[in-house]
């Protein structure tokens, strides 16, 4: 089960949302060994906690965010960051929103380091930052509605629920990874976590000037604009 889209459009041009995805897709090409193959660019850039921790190979805080593992770990995070990043984009402002992205991975990255100082293995991946932007879209957006893909088995379905649901159960879903035995797959849970909480926290001042729930009381949780109302197909289901 993952997002598509939602229905909470930007007023403005995304620039640094498009511009992240594109400098994302090119270091992935980068770095790829099918691709260009410069897979020592790769290694120098990561994330390690360990090197961080001894004052070692400190760009990889920056560096990590604009690496990627695979095909699918790209191409879900640009999802993620194409449908929650414009509407942030929209209220913070152009740079404003590419500091508070920065912001959020940093602060991903340092909540993975707490919980590890002394891995070393490389951590990549533009994930922490996305769980930020995800963090400060739930403070703002909270009943936006979202069009959710799930896939039981043989049963494609999209069905829409409201940001607070599909961003609260990945969240809890993060949380859940980190204290099992599921945080030894891999995945950086805690980064995942740090990140979203950090989104939240960051968005604050904005929502205080926005009004605080006073803005939330105006709008509903809903955008303050109009939702899109994406038209189903007219051609008729044929029942087997």
């Amino acid at each position: 089960m993952f997002p598509i889209r939602d229905h909470n459009p930007s007023e403005r041009t995304p620039y640094v949302t498009t511009g992240l995805i594109f400098l994302n897709v090119v270091m992935f090409l980068l770095t790829m060994p099918w691709a260009l193959g410069m897979t020592g660019l790769w290694d120098r850039l990561a994330l390690y906690p360990v090197a961080v921790v001894h004052g070692q190979y400190l760009w990889g805080l920056i560096t990590h965010m604009f690496l990627h593992a695979g095909l699918m770990h790209i191409a879900g995070n640009m999802l993620f960051l194409w449908i929650f990043g414009d509407n942030l984009e929209d209220q913070m402002g152009h740079l404003g929103f590419l500091v508070f992205y920065l912001a959020c991975g940093l602060a991903a990255a340092g909540a993975q380091i707490a919980v590890n100082p002394s891995e070393g293995v490389p951590m990549v991946g533009a994930s922490g930052a996305i769980a930020g932007v995800m963090g400060g879209y739930l403070l703002l957006f909270p009943k936006a509605r979202v069009d959710v893909l799930a896939i039981i088995i043989v049963i494609i379905k999209i069905f829409t629920i409201p940001a607070w649901v599909m961003l609260g159960v990945w969240f809890v879903l993060q949380l859940f990874g980190g204290f099992s035995l599921m945080g030894g797959d891999g995945v950086a849970y805690w980064a995942h976590a740090g990140g979203f909480v950090a989104g939240v926290v960051l968005a604050l001042p904005l929502f205080f000037r926005r009004g605080g729930t006073v803005f939330w009381d105006r709008t509903h949780g809903h955008p303050p604009h109009p939702p899109i109302d994406y038209h189903r197909s007219r051609i008729p289901e044929v029942r087997r």
